[in-house]
């Protein structure tokens, strides 16, 4: 409708205004036309009234949609903060119902803690374990200082042997020494006598030569001159003479020499022996010194040896004091814990029999507190309402009526017993509950102080602490492979088994 309207208000401005003059039939058209806009006009009214409508109504409708959205996010948010609030309250109230539990919880297991027999006694044997830790830390100490002395003295004893023994060494080069030495000069010795040796007989080849030079002249001249026969004669013979002067010197020379070979050997004879025996008196020496370090260390072993014996004497004795100790420690405690168990079995067989008589005291008293209230009740009802003085049957009747009456009032009676039994049984089985849920505790706090302390206990744990498997499960498997390996025995000689 709107585009309709305005097409018209277009078509009506191209419409040309007729001139002053003109026919009717332009005038008859003209107002056609008017009418026609005034039509336009009118149809452009009411399309703008019904658009504001329309218009008027979709921001009504939004407006209620949005008043409605609004309303619906409120509501919403209220029910969920209620829903929140609500689920804090909630959780506040678990909260604080867990943390009242919890504290209630802690002061049971404090309590228990304080007063259980098991765990007192369980503390008192870790106590017990830290102690025999302890004294056997000290022990190991001394055990420890003792091993130092001894290895001290061993170490001293070690730096003897090494210092005998490179004195040894120095003595043994020295001797290598001089008998290189003496190697050596008997060498230069021999060396040098080759020496002389060769000289004369380079001296004697020379005085052949000489000799034979002599002769040749001699001959030489006998063949020259035979008047000169009796010189030569006289020279051979001085020749001769000296040939044999010449030789007697060089047996004299041989002799001297001889005798000086001879002294020179017997002077190395001599000294040989004389290192000989200074040989045997170092080895002698030596030898006694050996034998003095090797007494002193036989006897300083067997002193270490001794003492070491005796030492290992003591702590077998020691050893077996603290074992026998410890076993009648064991049976201390098992006899007083068969003694506790026996009182406990006849305080529960006392009670028990006291139950029963009390029980069967208390059926008995019941009875004839019925039969005593119903005849009383009875004799009541008869009182009151003069049975004697009424005819047969209402006196029947009232009878009737008064033994309704009083099997109504024992019924009654009997149901608050059977209540009060109920209660009485509700609170045995309660404390039964209690009983069991302590137990628990007990158990619980049993294993956190096993876990807490026999790790660091490991071998010094006192017999009955560690129970069965269970508790070695709760400790860990490391620990149930090093327990098995080093279980103690008490009443075996070995002690502990690795």
């Amino acid at each position: 409708m709107l585009t309709t309207a305005t097409n018209r208000r277009i078509q009506q401005k191209f419409i040309p205004t007729p001139p002053a003059g003109s026919s009717e039939a332009e005038l008859q058209l003209r107002k056609d036309v008017i009418r026609q806009n005034n039509l336009d006009r009118m149809y452009e009214s009411e399309d703008k009234v019904n658009a504001k409508r329309i218009y008027r109504e979709q921001e009504r409708i939004r407006r209620e949609r949005e008043i409605e959205e609004s309303l619906l996010k409120a509501e919403t948010d209220r029910a969920m903060k209620l829903e929140t609030k609500h689920r804090e309250e909630t959780l506040a109230q678990e909260l604080e119902r867990y943390k009242l539990d919890l504290l209630r919880e802690t002061k049971m297991r404090q309590q228990l803690r304080e007063t259980s027999y098991e765990l007192r006694e369980l503390e008192a044997k870790l106590k017990e374990a830290y102690v025999a830790k302890e004294r056997h830390a000290q022990m190991a100490e001394k055990e420890a200082h003792k091993f130092d002395s001894l290895l001290e003295d061993a170490q001293i004893m070690k730096r003897m042997k090494e210092e005998a023994e490179r004195a040894e060494q120095n003595q043994k080069l020295i001797d290598q020494n001089k008998k290189i030495e003496m190697r050596q000069y008997k060498q230069d010795l021999h060396k040098q006598l080759e020496e002389k040796e060769n000289n004369k007989q380079k001296s004697y080849e020379e005085f052949l030569k000489e000799k034979l030079l002599i002769d040749e002249i001699v001959r030489k001249i006998h063949e020259e001159d035979q008047k000169e026969f009796e010189r030569k004669l006289l020279a051979q013979k001085a020749t001769r003479e000296y040939i044999e002067e010449f030789k007697k010197q060089r047996e004299i020379w041989k002799q001297q020499e001889r005798e000086t070979m001879e002294a020179e050997n017997r002077k190395i004879m001599e000294y040989s022996k004389i290192q000989k025996e200074r040989d045997d008196n170092q080895k002698a020496n030596k030898k006694a010194r050996e034998e003095a370090v090797e007494k002193v260390q036989n006897r300083l072993f067997g002193q270490i040896e001794k003492e070491r014996e005796a030492r290992e004497e003591m702590e077998r004795i020691r050893q077996e004091l603290y074992l026998e100790e410890q076993e009648e420690v064991v049976r201390n405690h098992e006899r007083n814990e068969l003694e506790r168990k026996i009182r406990q079995r006849l305080d529960l067989q006392k009670q028990y029999e006291e139950q029963m008589q009390f029980k069967s005291m208390r059926q008995n008293a019941e009875k004839e507190e019925e039969e005593r209230i119903k005849q009383q009740m009875l004799d009541k009802f008869a009182a009151d309402d003069k049975i004697e003085q009424m005819n047969a049957q209402k006196r029947r009747m009232k009878q009737l009526d008064h033994k309704r009456m009083v099997e109504t009032l024992l019924e009654e009676r009997r149901q608050r017993m059977n209540m009060e039994k109920q209660r009485e049984l509700d609170e045995r089985v309660l404390n039964d509950k209690l009983d069991a849920y302590r137990r628990q505790i007990i158990e619980e706090e049993r294993v956190k102080l096993l876990q807490e302390h026999a790790t660091k206990l490991l071998g010094y744990l006192p017999k009955g602490v560690i129970r069965d498997s269970k508790d070695l499960d709760a400790l860990g498997d490391d620990f149930k492979k090093q327990f098995k390996r080093r279980q103690v025995d008490f009443f075996s000689d070995e002690g502990w088994t690795k």
